[in-house]
């Protein structure tokens, strides 16, 4: 399968969110590529793009990836005119041993890229988690795809197959 003006990028400290980039990257045809590696005219480029980072400065208000998504966010975002692109948020958490900061990340995600005119895709159910609190929450969904790779690992193929479906359902071309 081949995916059009799309992209991957994500961040990653554990190797985690890069494993669920893998995956999508493999549903779609795309190669994924670290954050690091995202000009504001590589991003410009895109029509849809797939955006993961882990949440590892727990309760931050900014910055909440603990990764150079942090940075990328900051410095690089505020570059690029989003209007009339969809953007598709992934991300990893534990929701057991930060159940009430899991994937927070994907908050901070969601409003930078919102602030920039982009659009947002692919809300995801918060059942069968077992977090009690998490700035990713808006509308009673997630903003984006959540797994748990501390817990669930077992679970995140097939949830990242079920996203990608969803996402083609929402009208997004892939």
């Amino acid at each position: 399968m081949m995916a059009g003006n799309v992209g991957i990028y994500f961040s990653t400290m554990s190797g985690n969110t890069e494993r669920i980039a893998g995956f999508i990257g493999e549903a779609i045809g795309v190669e994924p590529k670290e954050i690091d590696q995202c000009s504001a005219d590589a991003i410009s480029a895109l029509d849809v793009v797939f955006v993961g980072a882990p949440t590892w400065n727990t309760g931050a208000d900014t910055e909440r990836s603990g990764t150079e998504m942090d940075t990328w966010l900051y410095d690089t975002l505020p570059k690029v005119d989003m209007k009339g692109k969809t953007v598709a948020l992934f991300g990893c958490g534990d929701s057991v041993g930060y159940s009430g900061n899991f994937c927070d990340s994907l908050g901070e995600l969601h409003d930078c890229f919102t602030e920039r005119g982009a659009t947002i895709k692919g809300s995801w159910s918060l059942e069968d988690y077992m977090h009690y609190e998490s700035k990713a929450v808006r509308d009673d969904k997630f903003v984006g795809l959540v797994c748990d790779e501390q817990n669930q690992m077992d679970l995140s193929e097939e949830r990242v197959t079920t996203w990608i479906s969803q996402l083609k359902g929402e009208g997004v071309e892939l």
